[in-house]
């Protein structure tokens, strides 16, 4: 269905980056509604940049009106200094978009999760991820994609000394991770973004789970 409106939340990140450039390309999307607490480096004519505070997200119910939607959002311990703010940006903020989506009549709705999500896990993050995919389910769009990668590689405007190990690890010895560990396998942003535009392109309906190899698959 050309002429669709998207919007994504997280474009600054990893996959949210190669994200909008994808689905600003895309024949299938007239405008792309980015919605971000700083502005964006990159123009295009497809792209409508809206400033928002994601903790009064209901002051900006009108941006919600779109066809698609795509949330990328996420950070580290790191960066947020506590759990309780690495919640907020990785579980309320999410479950807030999904809210005001749902009540405008969002038909798509597309999450980055992570591998290891379980809402009973006893490793705080594993479990964030576990219960944001249980609200996030809660909500009846016609279809929810949630995307489950691996380890993520690419260039971030942070250095993560995990990943930079992992990626020599992968690129030195890749026969490590094929049989049943090759869901352990790192997986690009940029390939886990290609497999998020793809699936907002199929009449899949439901509540869907892509585990990393899937999604290794699909953004090839």
């Amino acid at each position: 269905m050309a002429g669709k409106i998207a919007l994504i939340a997280g474009a600054t990140g990893l996959i949210g980056n190669e994200l909008l450039n994808y689905l600003l390309n895309a024949n299938e999307y007239e405008k792309v509604v980015a919605i971000v607490r700083r502005p964006l480096s990159e123009k295009h004519p497809k792209l409508e940049e809206k400033l928002v505070d994601f903790d009064k997200l209901e002051d900006y119910i009108d941006v919600f009106s779109v066809d698609d939607v795509f949330v990328c959002l996420g950070t580290t311990i790191k960066k947020a200094k506590t759990k309780e703010a690495m919640w907020k940006i990785d579980v309320d903020y999410p479950v807030s978009i999904a809210r005001l989506a749902s009540s405008q009549g969002v038909r798509k709705f597309l999450l980055v999760s992570s591998m290891n999500a379980d809402p009973d896990s006893p490793i705080f993050y594993s479990k964030m991820k576990g219960k944001l995919e249980e609200e996030i389910k809660q909500f009846t769009f016609e279809t929810t994609a949630i995307f489950r990668p691996s380890l993520l590689l690419g260039n971030r405007d942070e250095f993560r000394l995990g990943e930079r190990v992992s990626a020599a690890i992968f690129t030195v010895v890749p026969f490590l991770f094929a049989g049943p560990l090759k869901k352990y396998k790192a997986i690009e942003g940029k390939t886990v973004a290609n497999a998020m535009y793809k699936v907002a392109q199929e009449n899949k309906t439901g509540v869907m789970i892509y585990p990393s190899e899937q999604i290794a698959e699909i953004g090839r």
